[in-house]
């Protein structure tokens, strides 16, 4: 089993020298502690303008070194280290000297013990020396996937890391920037195929001064939790807004159901609450059937992140549930009009309470949401079976 260790360098040169023998120092315990039995480090400039790559140079007969003439992006050097290496085993650690190469050797356990796909060193822990404002900003993304993952880590970006290369087509593709990393941890903590683990380790002050620019990698960093959240979870987010929807509506009327309970009777000023909860209801309700929908899709497209169970509010959609719900919405709301519409047939006017025809405008659209919703789920497991007997067949449309 081989190991490849990149180190991505941007103008690293107070540093590169104490990493790069650390690193090398660091071999024989990595071979003589884990089941790995070669380790090669690549070292990839990625547009140094200072002395970093004369530096590295010096260590040529021990590393591989690949220079990038221009910046590409912290992420980029990292991939391409890992394109021009063999290894079964794939990881990286930063230049600045915060983390100890030697912690390679409790990743490589892990991930093997683990059966894991991704380990990585946690620097949030009491033996951190990680300045308080980015110590804050990993707890920030850490809760936000959280909040819509199955698995859970601390240090959402942390700046060392194994991966299997068995498992790479898996995570891949990744952005070229800084947010690599969180990109990566989102990937596998929203992606019901892969397993990623972590342990504590020590984190140290860096050497130089840093590449992260707090505010704008914060805001990259946010944008990719969100752009992987919608990529495996979309319906998530769409059943989140539905719920606000529906949480909304609720507080609108419950003055007016109430005052109905207690008098039989809808005041003409109630009009606007009538009119405002039957667009924000159905809004509430497209949102839901969007979830519903983006669901089913992940089922054709990433059969694989989708085995797991839906929320409760999604189930609405399901056939069973549908049926009854148009069922209720199409009688309920031609009951409440029927009489108007025959004393308009029958008189040529109707004297009937605008209230039911709002409510009734809100029963049929409900209904007509989950028509449309079953007929485009079926046209989708229509082309989920004609995609499962071409793949069968090894034909790709």
């Amino acid at each position: 089993m081989k190991l490849a260790i990149v180190i991505p360098v941007l103008n690293e040169e107070k540093s590169i020298e104490g990493i790069l023998i650390r690193c090398l120092n660091a071999i024989p315990n990595i071979k003589k502690s884990t089941p790995v039995i070669s380790v090669e480090i690549i070292v990839v400039s990625d547009g140094s303008t200072d002395n970093t790559v004369s530096i590295a140079r010096n260590y040529l007969n021990t590393i591989k070194l690949i220079v990038f003439e221009q910046n590409q992006g912290y992420g980029a050097a990292i991939k391409e280290g890992w394109a021009q290496s063999n290894a079964d085993l794939l990881g990286f650690l930063d230049a600045d000297g915060t983390c100890d190469p030697n912690f390679f050797v409790d990743l490589c356990n892990l991930l093997l013990i683990e059966s894991a796909d991704i380990a990585l060193g946690s620097r949030l822990n009491s033996n951190s020396q990680m300045p308080f404002i980015r110590r804050v900003g990993n707890v920030i993304y850490s809760t936000l996937l959280s909040l819509v993952s199955f698995q859970k880590i601390k240090d959402t970006a942390s700046g060392m890391r194994i991966v299997k290369r068995s498992s790479l087509d898996r995570i891949l593709p990744l952005p070229n920037g800084l947010h690599f990393t969180p990109a990566m941890s989102a990937r596998a903590i929203l992606s019901h195929d892969l397993k990623i683990v972590e342990k504590d380790m020590e984190y140290h002050e860096r050497a130089g001064v840093s590449k992260l620019n707090v505010i704008k990698d914060g805001v990259r960093f946010l944008a990719i939790i969100l752009k992987m959240v919608l990529l495996y979870q979309p319906y998530k987010i769409l059943t989140f807004f539905a719920i606000l929807g529906f949480s909304f509506c609720a507080m609108v009327m419950i003055l007016p159901i109430t005052n109905y309970i207690q008098t039989t009777k809808v005041e003409e000023w109630m009009i606007y609450r009538f009119i405002v909860s039957d667009v924000v209801g159905i809004i509430s309700f497209l949102f839901l059937s969007a979830g519903y929908l983006t669901k089913e899709i992940l089922s054709i497209t990433l059969s694989n992140e989708n085995s797991y169970k839906s929320f409760s509010l999604l189930n609405l959609f399901k056939p069973r549930w549908a049926f009854w719900i148009i069922s209720i919405g199409l009688i309920t709301g031609s009951l409440l009009i029927y009489h108007s519409i025959f004393q308009r047939i029958t008189t040529g006017i109707t004297y009937e309470h605008w209230s039911r025809y709002i409510v009734m405008s809100f029963c049929f659209s409900i209904s007509f949401i989950f028509i449309i919703n079953l007929i485009i789920a079926h046209i989708l497991i229509l082309i989920k079976e004609r995609l499962t007997y071409l793949n069968s067949k090894n034909i790709y449309p």
